[in-house]
């Protein structure tokens, strides 16, 4: 028998394995949570009270039959087959499954590939396409569809009349109109059917920069200027969101996409991997960022979600060796062939980010008469690499629209925002992560209920907790106070020594925290542990008249 019990999410208390269940208003709408479990969420009456409440509900049996409050994510991929197990079909499911969704299948065409190119197509009548369509769509409840290979006006159509007739939470269209290697998998009569019908059905399309030239008739791509370009061309034709997707782009060293939503451009920059294996990246990133939606993340979410996991997949498939040509494909499930758990996980986290840590104090921005979206842009723009909001006095209403704020400002510089404690802000603002002290919310929970892509960072000063911040699938540990400090009451230093100890032991990057400045911030940063990788301050920075000027001092001593 499984009990519920509704728990203040930013309470400690006793996790023993919870499944989260139920959704309901916040703030006037529902909230959906980047996990495969539904959240429902009300608030406290009192608005000065207002802190965010869920159900969690207590499972001894962890195996649970479907019901209402407990749907598997679902993605519907329509595309063609390809023998070689790369791209199309073989790459969707394999993608949704590394992503942990359900997906369901609608092939288009069956395609004769391998490694060295396409040798042969042979296109699924309409009618048998219609018949699956209408298979899976009257009987399953789907969350999303994501079209793959179109190959014909009439299949085109034919989807279209389906989604009319069965309406999905989001349309995700990958405009396939070449295989990787050249290959012609979509005629010019295809075109018509996008830009008549498909495409004003779509949430999402998600060309890369051959693939947007033909959606504009024709127009070259050869810059970042280009793509921003498109992407509004291309929104234009109909599509709420627009992904450019730039891995073609000649002469750059990232890879850079462009993405659109209509009113805002955001640059989404990855290392590029030197690699063959890349077979199959665009019907992946597709199909993640279906996968991502149908869990309820929010479609700048997805795309980020998905990105990284193409970045991380190419890099750890880099030296696999399947097939004889110049495109192979690459591994999914490099998740399920890791053993390490602190590496399992594929998270947007960055060790790096670490490097300068900037955690925000609401008696300083009093002090200062600054708000606190005002102190964190000074930072960010000083070379904060990472920031976390440490609002102890604000009412949850107040800090809850601070934190949206600081978000956009973070993101717009690619630096990842964390709420301290209030595990309810995070996921009401759909912040990076959370970081948790040890007498607040055990990192374990944090991470069931914030699913596998957050970040999620504990405040450890002996080996022992900083391994049991490991074991609980933390990201990141905070080791002090190193130094005396008045921003935290009865704080027991621990010293470099100390500092030293729990870097040797820890299996998870280090940020060093507690009365750093620039005085000591270089002893601090030269004890020689390689897993040290930044310092994370308060009043060096926020208790001062000029945060940019002290951040650029801080940042450039420490980097």
């Amino acid at each position: 028998m499984a009990s519920t019990e509704s728990l203040l999410l930013c309470c400690p208390f006793d996790y023993g394995g919870a499944r989260v269940s139920q959704v309901a208003p916040c703030f006037g709408r529902s909230l959906r949570f980047p996990i495969w479990n539904s959240v429902h969420i009300n608030t406290d009456s009192n608005p000065k009270n207002y802190r965010l409440r869920v159900k969690v509900q207590m499972q001894s049996n962890m195996m649970m039959k479907p019901n209402s409050d407990n749907k598997i994510p679902h993605v519907l991929t329509v595309a063609g087959s390809d023998s070689g197990g790369g791209a199309g079909i073989q790459a969707d499911l394999k993608a949704c499954a590394a992503r942990r969704v359900y997906c369901s299948t609608v092939v288009t065409a069956v395609t004769a590939q391998n490694t060295v190119g396409v040798q042969g197509v042979n296109i699924v009548p309409e009618d048998f396409v219609a018949e699956q369509l209408q298979s899976v769509l009257s009987d399953m409840h789907v969350d999303v569809v994501k079209t793959g290979m179109l190959p014909s006006l009439n299949i085109v159509k034919v989807l279209c009349q389906n989604l009319r007739k069965f309406p999905v939470k989001a349309l995700v269209v990958d405009p396939v109109m070449k295989s990787t290697s050249g290959d012609v998998l979509a005629g010019p009569s295809v075109l018509t059917g996008f830009l008549e019908e498909l495409l004003p059905m779509t949430d999402i399309v998600t060309p890369n920069i051959k693939e947007a030239s033909v959606l504009l008739g024709g127009v070259p791509l050869k810059s970042v200027s280009d793509m921003r370009t498109a992407a509004k061309l291309i929104h234009d034709l109909g599509p709420r969101n627009v992904l450019v997707k730039g891995g073609d782009l000649p002469d750059s060293s990232d890879a850079i996409d462009v993405f659109f939503d209509g009113e805002e451009f955001y640059e989404l920059c990855s290392p590029r991997v030197n690699t063959r294996n890349t077979h199959g990246t665009g019907c992946t990133l597709a199909s993640c960022i279906s996968a991502e939606l149908a869990k309820g993340s929010s479609m700048l979410s997805a795309v980020k979600t998905a990105k990284h996991f193409i970045e991380v997949a190419l890099d750890y498939s880099r030296d696999m060796a399947m097939g004889n040509g110049a495109q192979g494909p690459f591994d999914h499930f490099l998740e399920l062939k890791n053993i390490n758990q602190s590496s399992s996980r594929q998270t947007r986290f960055n060790p790096n980010d670490l490097l300068l840590y900037a955690v925000t104090d609401s008696t300083m921005n009093r002090k200062w008469g600054r708000s606190i979206a005002e102190a964190v842009k000074a930072a960010v723009e000083g070379g904060a690499t990472i920031v976390q909001l440490r609002e102890k006095d604000a009412e949850t209403r107040d800090f809850l629209d601070a934190a949206k704020v600081c978000l956009e400002i973070c993101r717009s510089y690619g630096v990842p925002l964390l709420i301290n404690d209030r595990l309810d802000v995070a996921l009401a603002c759909d912040a990076d992560g959370v970081h948790v002290g040890q007498s607040d919310m055990p990192a374990r929970l944090a991470r069931t209920l914030l699913g596998p892509e957050k970040i999620i960072g504990v405040s450890c000063k002996t080996p022992e907790q900083a391994h049991q911040a490991w074991i609980d699938g933390a990201d990141y540990i905070g080791c002090g106070g190193v130094y005396p400090t008045n921003t935290k009451a009865n704080n027991r230093t621990i010293g470099l020594d100390g500092l030293k100890e729990v870097c040797q032991v820890s299996r998870l990057p280090v940020v060093a925290i507690g009365g750093i400045g620039l005085s000591n911030a270089r002893a601090v940063m030269e004890i020689g542990e390689p897993n040290l990788k930044g310092v994370a301050v308060v009043s060096t920075l926020f208790d001062r008249e000029c945060i940019l000027t002290e951040t650029r001092n801080l940042h450039a001593l420490v980097s």
